[in-house]
């Protein structure tokens, strides 16, 4: 029988301060040393037990094709859109730009055993779990270690960094993730046909799913994404919502699209975002602004 342990939730009201709700979410790290890579008998894939629910992880490595076996590579951890599955195809894509890219299906979904947990701290424990494990993978360059989140993706990757400050991440890049329930689901006008996944007035479930209230607790630069119409959303405020937040907490750089660093925006008065036709080359944008924050940031 798998083991899965209970989160403790401190449930507090909607209405109370951002901060007493951030640290209720960010007090639920388990202590554990980081597991160890097991084989699935295939080259480069692998099994990570989430020390959280106990249930194995399918992850992947995959490795430029023209890698020598002993040169360091920079690396990224990848974090899928909503609640879907891994992407080999992209992440192929993304390592014959010379990156070696690690995927992994979270609890409940893929390859993985488990139960979905809709990147709550279940989800947030796993995606740690692999960013340590994979941290031992030959020829990744400590130094220049990424992760990386699409859409949703970027609950978990938040919450993870946030609840999780000794990952060996060294920078974050975030495309178009929706920042609270009021734009992952339909708690507004603004997503009438937002996902139902729970009631907006669950406080204890969405304490452990909002990154707005991790992203003041990330200390690493980070990287905001933003087209002018968002692949969801109506407008693209949330963009300005977490950029302002993370500029506000502890990251050292914080950046949206290619504008100054550590500026804030006004929602009413919002920036040009990137050009809609650069969606359909996204990878190429996330490869160019890891490539930037490698040189020019954390160099």
């Amino acid at each position: 029988m798998k083991k899965i342990l209970s989160a403790i939730v401190v449930i507090i009201p909607f209405s109370s301060a951002c901060n007493l709700f951030s640290q209720a979410s960010l007090t639920q790290t388990p202590p554990a040393p980081p597991p160890a890579l097991q084989s699935t008998g295939v080259d480069n894939a692998f099994w990570v037990t989430n020390p959280t629910s106990g249930t194995k992880l399918y992850v992947q490595a995959f490795y430029p094709n023209d890698w020598n076996g002993t040169d360091a590579l920079p690396a990224l951890v990848l974090m899928p859109g909503g609640i879907a599955e891994s992407d080999p195809q992209k992440a192929a894509r993304l390592s014959g730009r010379g990156f070696l890219v690690i995927i992994f299906d979270a609890d409940g979904r893929g390859m993985s055993e488990g139960t979905e947990d809709y990147n709550g701290h279940i989800t947030q424990d796993g995606l740690a779990a692999v960013i340590n494990a994979a941290f031992a993978l030959p020829g990744l360059d400590a130094a220049r270690f990424g992760l990386v989140s699409y859409s949703y993706g970027v609950t978990a990757s938040t919450g993870a960094l946030a609840r999780h400050p000794d990952l060996p991440i060294k920078f974050y890049i975030d495309w178009e993730g929706p920042v609270d329930r009021n734009y992952t689901t339909g708690c507004r006008s603004n997503r009438a046909e937002g996902i139902q996944w729970q009631p907006c007035t669950d406080d204890s479930w969405w304490s452990e799913r909002e990154a707005i209230e991790f992203i003041g607790s990330v200390r690493v630069p980070y990287q905001r994404v933003q087209s002018q119409s968002d692949h969801v959303q109506p407008n693209n405020n949330h963009a300005i919502d977490i950029v302002n937040a993370a500029v506000a907490g502890d990251a050292p750089w914080v950046r949206l699209n290619e504008y100054e660093p550590n500026r804030t925006y006004d929602v009413n008065h919002p920036p040009a975002m990137l050009p809609d036709t650069q969606d359909r080359s996204i990878d190429q944008v996330i490869v160019q602004y890891a490539l930037y924050i490698i040189a020019e940031v954390i160099k």
